[in-house]
């Protein structure tokens, strides 16, 4: 088992820490984009539902859509990476066509339209975050690689796609419509991909010779999943994002039309999220590195239940309640670890970029496609506090398959 990443540029130079820093704070606010663009749909669907003609069936099908060609553009995207070893390149393409793809979501007239919006979305999406992981993996000291991956992966996602999207685009439809909304997602992106293009260098690679010249050099789906921690962080992915989705997806329809709360009060709740994420991206990242990923991984998901109970049966005020969504959305903080860290302090190198498109790509295909049709299936069954209990089981769930982890963290090794 592969300890640790060389922390070399191509030249065999280290990297300096002001670069370090820059590389995570451009890829941290990349990804941020991503998600402002791909949360863009779950906080409008207030406004778009009703104009569309949509079910909670149709509601559910559309954020499947887009998780499904995203976890095979994960797994494909990492491995291209690791094997051409342009992921510079291969990152710029994909944040210039996720911004292409919201401006198709604003002009979608239809319900099959805007579903093909969103498939599109998610395969020009799909790769940037095993990408950028791998380059944090290759680029920064194996010290800081849990702080540095919980803000690359948490901090940009969460303060602009879980805080500063649904605030922002709500007020933006209320004044201008819903489909202004989605053009204004959409050029974020091209700023960033020209900030990349600039900023950032080609990361280290090992030599040709010793990355692909025999069976030795690859690694296979099976041979990853033999590793156990590598088949844990799946499962915990394939949970996690469940839990993500179906709240991304029906928490704002359950808000304003279960419990009677204002647009825009619903929209400062689910900005509630991405201040507690955006928070986590680097306490509980950081405080992993301190004390070990197991304990961090084992104890979020259960303080996670409180976040579905609180919404169906907490009764007081909404700012209380505002209080509930912040600790309940901790949960948030540990998807770096899952979804990166463990993975990359758990095989060669070699396959960082190709186990963590495994890690997201299964909880994508696994977790985000089929766990919201699932969600709104049932709340056209049985109402929308179906996909709400379904949250509940999912934490308790990713509370106890964390109990199977071996620790990896640096610190806890050496001591």
């Amino acid at each position: 088992m592969a300890t640790g990443v060389a922390e070399v540029s191509s030249a065999g130079v280290p990297r300096k820490a002001s670069y370090q820093a820059l590389l995570v704070a451009l890829l941290s606010l990349n990804f941020g984009i991503v998600f402002f663009d791909r949360n863009a749909l779950n906080f409008l669907m207030p406004f778009v539902k009703p104009e569309l003609g949509l079910s909670n069936t149709q509601v559910g099908l559309l954020a499947s859509a887009l998780s499904l060609t995203w976890s095979f553009a994960a797994f494909g995207m990492g491995r291209l990476s690791d094997a051409l070893g342009k992921r510079k390149l291969l990152l710029i393409v994909s944040t210039l066509a996720f911004s292409v793809c919201s401006f198709l979501s604003g002009i979608a007239g239809t319900f099959a339209m805007l579903l093909t919006a969103r498939l599109l979305m998610g395969i020009a999406e799909g790769g940037v975050m095993p990408i950028s992981h791998a380059m944090v993996a290759s680029e920064v000291t194996p010290e800081r690689r849990g702080l540095a991956q919980g803000i690359a992966q948490n901090f940009g996602s969460n303060l602009l796609g879980s805080f500063v999207a649904p605030v922002l685009l709500v007020a933006f439809a209320t004044a201008f419509g819903w489909r202004s909304s989605f053009f204004l997602a959409g050029v974020p992106g091209i700023v960033s991909a020209l900030l990349i293009w600039m900023l950032i260098k080609e990361p280290a690679m090992a030599p040709r010779s010793a990355r692909a010249s025999g069976p030795a050099d690859r690694m296979s789906v099976g041979q990853a999943l033999a590793e156990r921690n590598i088949l844990i962080c799946v499962l915990l992915s394939v949970l996690g994002v469940s839990y993500l989705v179906i709240c991304w997806a029906f928490m704002p329809l359950f808000l304003t039309e279960v419990r009677g709360i204002s647009e825009t009060a619903t929209s400062w709740l689910m900005g509630t999220l991405g201040i507690s994420a955006t928070i986590g991206s680097f306490a509980i990242s950081g405080l992993s590195d301190r004390i070990g990923r197991r304990p961090v991984m084992i104890a979020m998901p259960f303080i996670a239940v409180i976040l579905p109970l609180g919404a169906m049966y907490f009764g007081g005020s909404v700012w209380l309640l505002a209080v509930i969504f912040f600790v309940g959305w901790g949960i948030n903080g540990i998807f770096p670890l899952f979804m990166a860290t463990v993975p990359s302090e758990s095989v060669d190198p070699r396959f960082a970029a190709t186990v963590l498109g495994l890690c997201m790509g299964s909880g994508e295909v696994l977790g985000g496609a089929g766990a919201p049709s699932l969600a709104g299936m049932a709340a056209d069954r049985m109402g929308l506090t179906a996909p709400l209990w379904m949250m509940v089981a999912l934490a308790v769930a990713a509370g106890l398959v964390a109990t199977g982890l071996r620790e990896t963290a640096p610190s806890k090794r050496k001591s």
